[in-house]
């Protein structure tokens, strides 16, 4: 079951696409959109993580800001996308986090999982509120990378991204050596379906490290 659901927190009122599995809930999951909003490729994420047996909710962050905002995958939409999230900061980023987190406890322990912008706040959660997570290539993560975390996480960048240099994959491994930071033969964005920037190898792959790093870390 799928539908839109309103999310109450301390940073305010927000819409949260909401999937259920088929059966009893193996956990929580919180999926943490890109700069584009909560769109139907985020829906479809969160989907796809309830068809692995996750209680999921996605926030549409954006909703502090402009209500029902889906942005387009092209420059203009990109740089409003950017605008909005430095708008939006990270402080209220995380609340809602914790608002869908809270939601989510009856399901289970629960995680999040973030890409590109979301990738950052992923790292944040787990940082701040003791969630595990697993971050896409985070564009946004080096300057945080050396905050303690109070729960694990997992690192996804392909090798091809012209927004996340060598030096910025390695300053995760030399901070924080315990974490797993994987890099893969593809460019931003990877996971994106229907996207030329989807390397669906790189995809497979990653998901594979991400739902066995949940099935350790929300049992």
């Amino acid at each position: 079951m799928s539908q839109w659901i309103d999310l109450p927190g301390a940073a305010g009122p927000v819409r949260a696409w909401q999937a259920l599995p088929a059966t009893t809930p193996r956990g929580g999951l919180v999926v943490i959109q890109e700069i584009f909003g909560a769109n139907a490729h985020i829906r479809d994420v969160a989907g796809q993580y309830a068809a692995d047996g996750y209680a999921v909710l996605a926030p549409a962050f954006f909703d502090l800001l402009e209500p029902g905002l889906e942005l387009d995958y092209d420059a203009a939409g990109t740089a409003r996308g950017k605008a909005l999230v430095d708008a939006l900061g990270v402080d209220r980023a995380v609340a809602v986090v914790h608002a869908a987190a809270a939601a989510l406890a009856p399901y289970g322990k629960v995680g999040t999982v973030g890409y590109c912008w979301g990738g950052t706040i992923a790292l944040l959660a787990a940082q701040r509120l003791g969630l595990p997570s697993a971050s896409y290539y985070g564009a946004r993560n080096v300057p945080f990378i050396d905050m303690p975390f109070k729960a694990p996480a997992i690192f996804h960048f392909g090798d091809q991204d012209p927004s996340i240099p060598a030096t910025a994959v390695a300053a995760h491994r030399e901070k924080q050596p315990a974490m797993p930071v994987y890099v893969y033969p593809a460019g931003h964005a990877f996971n994106r379906e229907a996207d030329p920037h989807y390397h669906a190898p790189s995809a497979t792959l990653a998901r594979e490290r991400t739902l066995a790093f949940f099935s350790e870390n929300l049992r």
